[in-house]
């Protein structure tokens, strides 16, 4: 007998791109608090977790934490997928709108950005975390975009190459830094 998925979207927001998983908000579910995931989830429990444009809002330790946090909580083989700003992709507007601090008053979004991470930050941050990391769609230091394939049906991110609708006519309008931390199959976490 099979058992259900359990697939978690962190700060959903209003959106529910992702049909059949549990939509949350950081007032119910927290990347930080282990309160919220001990009331909620047992450890290995959770096959896939979804977080876009969530990990800017934690400085570097913080998401490490986090990661640390969902590691525990996935099944072996589960994942996060996580989408961010990216800080190479070189757009001047886009860099002045997701920056730390960002602009607008204090309910803007990007008024409580603490990083805008580039694809080796992200990285580092997930494998310190001890998850394996695919990058889906990230740009380099030099500004060059690079896409891998990936299935939108195990994580549905609108702020995307192929969804956004600022992206048209090839040109890219916005961009996200899209990872896939896997958790190794061989981790179970007591």
């Amino acid at each position: 007998m099979s058992q259900e998925q359990i697939k978690v979207v962190i700060g959903a927001g209003l959106q529910n791109n992702n049909p059949g998983w549990l939509h949350t908000q950081e007032e119910e579910l927290n990347l930080v608090e282990r309160s919220h995931w001990e009331s909620k989830f047992t450890p290995n429990s959770i096959d896939a977790i979804l977080a876009e444009h969530v990990w800017e809002h934690l400085d570097y330790e913080e998401g490490t934490e986090a990661a640390i946090l969902c590691m525990e909580f996935l099944k072996p083989g589960g994942y996060i997928r996580c989408a961010v700003p990216d800080a190479f992709f070189p757009n001047a507007e886009y860099q002045n709108m997701v920056k730390i601090d960002g602009p607008g008053p204090i309910d803007h979004p990007a008024a409580s950005h603490k990083i805008v991470h580039n694809y080796a930050s992200i990285v580092s941050m997930f494998e310190r975390a001890g998850f394996e990391v695919k990058l889906l769609e990230y740009c380099d230091e030099d500004g060059q975009f690079h896409s891998n394939d990936w299935d939108e049906t195990q994580g549905f991110i609108y702020r995307s190459k192929k969804f956004d609708h600022r992206n048209q006519d090839g040109e890219l309008g916005f961009v996200s830094l899209i990872v896939d931390a896997i958790k190794p199959p061989s981790s179970l976490i007591e």
